[in-house]
């Protein structure tokens, strides 16, 4: 796209050269800060009852997003410059996590009796058609982040004011208003065709494995009745047994603790601690943490209502409230199927109904448990075979994912990189 003609220094860092009829303000010059609702827990309601806060979590890809697991409402007067308007700029001015300071909505048209929480600021201004694409810039975003240190974990009003843009004339705003709601509204479109997608590409995976592991590689194959709600119909070949005819605990426990530490979840299975990401502290001494070889079955107690359980593909120690259980008989089952048979979609639902507990976020599945639980299973050799079939298969389609995501990164990269050039004049669009 063309260029400006002409071009002056700007004096700060993030906008370097600006067009030569521009402006440098702060956004203290050119709309207010407003912080966001403080309330207290006791004052949550039902919504037929109170009015909605919009908080960070209603904050999505630059959108006001209303849901179930999003939504609170909240029973108190509220003054009128909390309530949110058409124009209104949301944003996320502090969060337990930092990659959501400075993600903001632009509110086109909400209820009136909207008022946001105390994790978020709104801007308003007369200008935000215009502003709402600079804070949304990626450019934006790093300047935010720079605001935080290890003490202050948020984007105040005060660092928010005081941010510098460039402002061009009015009539320029408007066209570049336009232009860029046209344009990131097409790239969004592509992403969320892309997305669903992926999703359907994921769907597909996962009813190919749930098949194979619970039904075989033959849709011919003669089938009879498991006899047990969670297995469901299996070829007439395959076994029920219950697990402690399969499986015995193990409780052997770390001297030192100085082996691998492995971490159990219904996303990743069994892998170790130091390959993840994890907010979780880390404790002093694992002396007298469980042991686990590989081949080992580890139920992750608490949330295996989730799936969150594994096979060890290694020696490591993981929790001492978690379970581990062994093969009586070696070469019972081949670790991969048994990981993917024991995350299977009909056995979680049977974690589901028999863990105990007041509520599912403390539901628990003991080894008791899953010692008496039956499982349907073919031979080791067919196996062997369907985890051939399903790592040909499923390879395939994480390719293919990987594919639609890596196009989806391009995507999104396109529009920060178009936007970033169009609020600090790099490009010239009218």
């Amino acid at each position: 796209m063309q260029a400006y003609t002409e071009y002056k220094d700007s004096s700060v860092d993030w906008l370097g050269e600006i067009p030569a009829g521009w402006e440098v303000r702060k956004l203290k010059h050119l709309g207010n800060a407003v912080i966001g609702l403080t309330y207290d827990p006791k004052n949550l309601c039902d919504a037929k009852d109170g009015i909605l806060v919009l908080r960070s979590s209603n904050l999505k890809g630059g959108r006001f997003v209303y849901g179930e697991k999003e939504n609170i409402f909240v029973k108190m007067q509220i003054s009128t410059k909390l309530k949110i308007r058409s124009n209104d700029i949301l944003i996320c001015s502090r969060n337990g996590s930092r990659d959501l300071i400075g993600k903001c909505a632009l509110a086109t048209s909400v209820d009136a009796g909207v008022s946001f929480g105390a994790f978020t600021t709104v801007f308003r201004s007369e200008l935000n058609g215009y502003i709402f694409h600079i804070l949304n810039s990626d450019i934006f975003k790093q300047l935010s982040g720079s605001f935080l240190t290890s003490t202050i974990n948020q984007l105040t009003v005060s660092n928010l004011n005081s941010i510098q843009i460039a402002l061009p004339p009015l009539s320029e705003q408007t066209a570049i208003a336009g232009f860029l709601d046209d344009k990131t509204a097409k790239i969004e479109a592509l992403v969320g065709i892309k997305r669903r997608q992926i999703e359907l590409l994921v769907e597909r995976k996962q009813i190919l494995v749930q098949n194979a592991v619970t039904k075989g590689l033959n849709p011919a194959a003669p089938m009879k009745d498991s006899g047990v709600d969670w297995i469901g119909p299996i070829p007439t070949h395959w076994e029920v047994k219950p697990a402690k005819h399969l499986f015995f605990e193990v409780d052997e426990r770390s001297e030192s603790g100085d082996e691998e530490l492995l971490s159990v979840s219904h996303m990743t299975g069994v892998t170790p601690r130091s390959e993840k990401t994890v907010s979780m502290f880390l404790a002093e001494d694992y002396s007298g943490s469980k042991i686990c070889v590989e081949g080992d079955l580890v139920f992750n107690i608490m949330w295996a209502w989730m799936g969150a359980l594994g096979v060890s593909a290694q020696l490591g120690i993981v929790s001492p409230s978690y379970a581990v259980f062994r093969q009586l008989k070696s070469q019972t089952f081949n670790p991969i199927y048994l990981e993917m048979l024991m995350q299977s979609l009909g056995y979680i639902e049977h974690y589901n109904k028999v863990s105990t507990g007041l509520h599912s976020s403390r539901l628990r599945f003991y080894s008791h448990m899953f010692l008496s639980m039956k499982i349907g299973f073919p031979s080791f050799e067919e196996q062997e075979r369907i985890v051939q079939f399903l790592t040909k298969e499923t390879g395939k389609i994480s390719k293919a994912i990987s594919v639609l995501e890596k196009q989806t990164t391009k995507l999104n990269e396109y529009k920060t990189t178009l936007i970033n050039a169009a609020v600090t004049g790099k490009i010239k669009v009218a």
